[in-house]
């Protein structure tokens, strides 16, 4: 049992990690014409895979924020590499965070 605890912590460690890392990356790296906000990041079991999820406003350069984000993974490893102490780097991908949106619409549609 204690060892389900210790992957669940050590993931969690991973994935807070990654999201401060992506935040801080992004600041630096995209341009003023929108604004990338690094939601969460979720690693499988194996620690070999991680997804980050981020928002974008306006909604309209979501397409090409998404090209960005992805054409700029291997620079992030690196930035991961240099900024961390994580023994292994987990393969990066990036989407859309569907579930952050679709709240924020519910709280834009609630206050009407």
């Amino acid at each position: 049992m204690s060892d389900i605890r210790h992957n669940e912590h050590r993931t969690e460690k991973i994935e807070s990690i990654l999201v401060e890392l992506a935040s801080k990356y992004f600041a630096i790296e995209a341009g003023p014409g929108s604004l990338l906000t690094v939601t969460k990041a979720e690693v499988d079991d194996s620690s070999k895979n991680a997804t980050i999820f981020f928002t974008v406003f306006p909604d309209s350069k979501e397409s090409s924020a998404l090209d960005f984000v992805k054409r700029k993974r291997s620079e992030f490893r690196d930035f991961i590499k240099d900024q961390s102490r994580l023994s292994m780097i987990p393969f990066i991908d990036f989407e859309i965070d569907l579930g952050e949106k679709n709240r924020q619409r519910i709280d834009t549609l609630s206050q009407i």
